[in-house]
């Protein structure tokens, strides 16, 4: 028996799919780009103990932050 998928849609290719990929084809220098901002921003080693005293240091949010208590 075939079963025959009625979602699969193996032609279509979105705008923005098409966007980006002629974007890619246009400047490929860009994706190394997103990769060093990548590695700028969040690939960086995380100082454990500064994380810890961080947590030590935080203050616990009262439930409704605009509510007065004066």
């Amino acid at each position: 028996m075939n079963i025959v998928n009625f979602f699969r849609r193996p032609d279509y290719r979105s705008e923005a799919t098409e966007f980006i990929e002629q974007l890619k084809a246009t400047r490929p220098q860009l994706e190394e780009g997103q990769r060093a901002g990548r590695a700028l921003l969040w690939d960086i080693p995380v100082d454990w103990s500064v994380q810890r005293e961080m947590e030590k240091g935080r203050v616990e949010q009262q439930p409704y932050v605009y509510q007065n208590h004066g």
